[in-house]
């Protein structure tokens, strides 16, 4: 089973997710939090794998709360959830590390694969978001491609490889049976890329990637 944490200032938002997420039969909710405080504490008691929150909310927001969870000792993935998909959420939220970002109009199944797919350690992303996002990496200003080159330069020509495909979506499995890895060999290339890039996660590799790309 997954372990959720649900996040929303609103009990009726919180208790049609948890129905949601636990009808799925492999998902389940070990608790629920108000706000961005709360879900901090939760995270540290509860120790779930995914967490899945609201941006606004009152008090200490989704977007905070996300950066200070990242700073947890073995982080849950965080998926964002939220009403708006206004590009300065996007770009906070990614920056934050979550690797998630859905509006709530998402369906049902959509939800679910969503935590199950962040859980697997890859990244998730409302369509419209990810347009927006691929449009915002066109217009990029020359010294930006520039300054992501020279920071994957130095990477080993492999963990440059493995960076490189899981910028292309790939998973661990599907970057082992291109490069000819084990999933476990990926796995320890994507964690050695991550700590000499300072980056968080994979959505971040992924953008610094397409920066690099100009």
């Amino acid at each position: 089973m997954i372990r959720v944490l649900v996040v929303d200032d609103e009990h009726l938002v919180r208790s049609g997710l948890r129905m949601i997420l636990e009808a799925a039969g492999d998902i389940a909710v070990v608790g629920e939090a108000r706000d961005g405080a709360e879900a901090v504490e939760a995270v540290v008691r509860l120790g779930p794998e995914v967490v899945l929150m609201d941006v606004r909310m009152p008090g200490v927001d989704g977007l905070t709360a996300a950066a200070r969870i990242r700073a947890v000792p073995g982080p849950p993935k965080v998926i964002m959830l939220t009403t708006f998909d206004l590009d300065e959420y996007v770009h906070r939220a990614l920056r934050a590390g979550a690797v998630g970002f859905l509006l709530k109009d998402t369906p049902p199944t959509e939800l679910a694969a969503a935590v199950r797919t962040v859980h697997a350690g890859n990244a998730m992303l409302a369509p419209t978001v990810t347009m927006r996002l691929l449009s915002s990496f066109v217009e990029r200003a020359p010294a930006r491609a520039r300054q992501a080159r020279d920071r994957l330069a130095a990477l080993t020509g492999r963990e440059r490889d493995v960076i490189l495909a899981l910028a292309r979506g790939l998973s661990n499995a599907g970057i082992g049976g291109e490069l000819g890895l084990s999933e476990a060999t990926v796995k320890a290339h994507v964690s050695r890329a991550l700590a000499k890039l300072g980056l968080g996660n994979r959505v971040q590799a992924a953008i610094l990637v397409r920066d690099a790309e100009g």
